[in-house]
């Protein structure tokens, strides 16, 4: 099939990669001239694993990329909107961006083309989208608006498309949902799995995909309540972790023994320093929103959010407690990116961290596998970037982690020990066994367990200050 694809963002690049490795034909198309060019010419704008692998397969041939709207509508049978829904200063989705695409859209559709959502956008969007191309001459028979929500996890996108939990189509017709089944038909049947030069399935993942059809409005609320979800599960673990740590209760053996239960499960129960991206902060307050103009005051959300902003806060405290006063402190830290796995600094809760502590008088020394050009961008000279976890070490007060990447979690300890300054480490993330820290002598705080104090003197002198304050 021949298939638009309009934004090159994560989600339309992502989209457009995999789409052309299901075997389809696929224009990306996007406004910004030098983002077309760069990928023309072979440029990945994003980390993300298996993209570039499949850039390179099908550039040129299968997947091309177009500034031409309306030409590459022409051309195709099926239009995917993927464009930016930022947030309102009121929490509500900017819509713009998509009002701007469907006007467009409706000068070019002449045979049939089914337009299909793949922004996160609230509920009516769709009747919205077809409001729009009708009022701008569009025939009302040579179209039909599909919700299709993505779930794509930022660091594991490709994986998540090419083998989902399930593929959700919001059809209002027999004739769309048609359309939309051929284009997943290789994910609905398991014959994509098959092939000798697949993307590797991950560990876990089940095949075929589970397709469920539903309305255009409950495939839109859908992709919000599931986003409002996941991130309303991070901000119960991390509010079970002040408990834990008011009481001496270990958060992750909590953790294990709620994620136990099959009705609840364990993932997404992971306390931290909080969630961030560009997805669950703005998701939450588009559903809390759409929930008020609707006329339902959807309190719960306001807490996910609470709770998640005061994560960071707490964290900040853990600082102070191990340091005591923070000017003039020289920090390292692991992690910028708001995950591990992606480049991806939008609502990072780990540089709104590093912040907060340069704009307190501490010196950052910071190391991130992916994601530190985005960050100097942003911080300027006010934060120093190494090339390695131990070069952030190197003389730090202390070193702080916060971001989930794998490397971070198989630290030499005993060098680690002896590079910094005082072996002090203040983990956001939970990487750790606090008695494995205390046996390397680390002094190891972490979020939601009981502080371990390592047998080295100079630790102590610093933890005997913060009592004495």
């Amino acid at each position: 099939m021949r298939i638009t694809v309009v934004g090159s963002g994560y989600v339309g690049l992502v989209a457009g990669a995999c789409l052309a490795d299901l075997g389809h034909e696929v224009v990306v198309v996007d406004n910004d001239e030098r983002k077309v060019a760069a990928l023309n010419a072979g440029e990945v704008p994003i980390h993300e694993k298996f993209l570039p692998e499949l850039l390179s397969r099908h550039r040129g041939q299968r997947l091309k990329f177009s500034g031409n709207l309306p030409e590459a509508v022409r051309q195709s049978m099926a239009v995917f909107v993927a464009v930016g829904t930022p947030p309102t200063e009121s929490g509500d989705a900017d819509l713009s961006y998509v009002e701007s695409v469907a006007r467009e859209i409706a000068s070019a559709v002449v045979d049939y083309n089914v337009i299909i959502e793949k922004s996160t956008v609230p509920v009516y969007t769709s009747e919205w989208v077809r409001k729009i191309i009708l009022r701008n001459g569009a025939d009302p028979a040579a179209f039909d608006v599909v919700s299709n929500p993505e779930f794509l996890r930022e660091g594991t996108a490709v994986t998540d498309f090419l083998y989902p939990d399930r593929i959700v189509i919001g059809c209002d017709n027999d004739r769309s949902a048609e359309v939309m089944r051929n284009i997943y038909e290789p994910l609905i049947n398991g014959s994509y799995s098959r092939r000798r030069d697949a993307i590797p399935q991950p560990d876990g993942t089940a095949t075929p995909a589970r397709l469920i059809r539903t309305s255009t409005k409950s495939a839109e609320i859908i992709k919000h309540a599931s986003n409002a979800f996941l991130a309303m599960k991070i901000s119960f673990i991390n509010a079970v972790a002040c408990v834990c740590e008011s009481v001496g209760a270990n958060v992750n053996e909590i953790r294990e023994g709620v994620g136990a239960d099959s009705r609840i499960g364990s993932r997404f129960l992971n306390p931290g320093i909080g969630y961030g991206g560009s997805c669950f902060p703005k998701d939450v307050l588009a559903f809390h929103a759409v929930a008020r103009e609707c006329g339902y005051d959807f309190r719960l959300l306001e807490e996910v959010t609470r709770i998640n902003d005061e994560q960071q806060w707490r964290f900040l405290r853990k600082v102070r407690e191990a340091l005591w006063t923070l000017r003039g402190k020289r920090l390292g830290v692991l992690g910028l990116a708001f995950k591990g796995g992606t480049d991806d600094i939008r609502e990072s809760p780990a540089l709104s961290i590093v912040q907060s502590l340069v704009n307190e008088g501490c010196h950052v020394t910071a190391y991130d596998p992916a994601a530190m050009a985005r960050v100097q961008e942003v911080t300027g000279s006010t934060v120093q970037f190494v090339d390695s976890p131990s070069e952030a070490a190197k003389g730090s007060d202390a070193l702080l982690i916060l971001t989930d990447w794998e490397e971070f979690s198989g630290l030499d300890l005993d060098r680690l020990r002896d590079e910094l300054r005082y072996p002090i480490v203040i983990d956001g993330r939970n990487l750790y066994k606090p008695e494995v820290m205390a046996e390397h002598g680390l002094t190891y705080y972490s979020v939601g367990r009981a502080t371990v104090q390592a047998a080295d003197s100079s630790a102590e002198a610093v933890t005997n200050q913060v009592d004495a304050a």
